[in-house]
């Protein structure tokens, strides 16, 4: 038998992103205060943002900006995380967010294997990933937008006009 497909409120995407990275941050307390105050005061805005931790104890964080601030961005980082200790910032320029959200995923095993298992299925590497309690992004290559799109319609169902 097959399984119902996990109702979602829909699909969320945003174009014309570059990913940055600052990679190698000591762990410490003010750090990403330090870093997204910085960002902040120049009027540049995070929709994906991702911390990460190595085995060294080494902090990463993963963020996307619009691509029109991608300069203005690196100009910042590169000063900020000179003065955080931070190791390196790196950066892809042309990336999409794609989103599902709906309500208390977080009490839904499941729905983040159901969603990358079907970008996976057509060939969609995931750059990124961030989740809160009620939705599920990942950051892709800027040109699989339209196939992330089409792949998620196809595997979760959605609210239908009306509902």
């Amino acid at each position: 038998m097959k399984q119902p497909k996990f109702q979602i409120g829909g699909i969320i995407r945003k174009r014309d992103l570059a990913r940055i990275g600052i990679m190698g941050i000591p762990d410490r307390p003010g750090v990403a205060g330090a870093i997204f105050s910085a960002l902040g005061s120049e009027g540049i805005n995070c929709p994906f943002i991702v911390h990460t931790f190595d085995l060294s104890n080494q902090d990463s964080l993963a963020l996307c900006v619009a691509q029109s601030q991608l300069a203005a961005a690196l100009e910042v980082l590169e000063s900020v995380g000179n003065t955080v200790g931070a190791k390196k910032v790196v950066y892809t320029g042309e990336v999409a967010m794609i989103a599902v959200f709906g309500p208390h995923f977080g009490e839904r095993p499941g729905v983040a294997g159901v969603m990358f298992s079907a970008l996976a299925s057509v060939g969609i590497n995931i750059l990124a990933i961030s989740t809160s309690i009620s939705s599920l992004s990942c950051v892709i290559e800027a040109d699989q937008l339209d196939k992330a799109t089409q792949a998620l319609q196809e595997a979760f169902e959605r609210p239908r006009a009306g509902d």
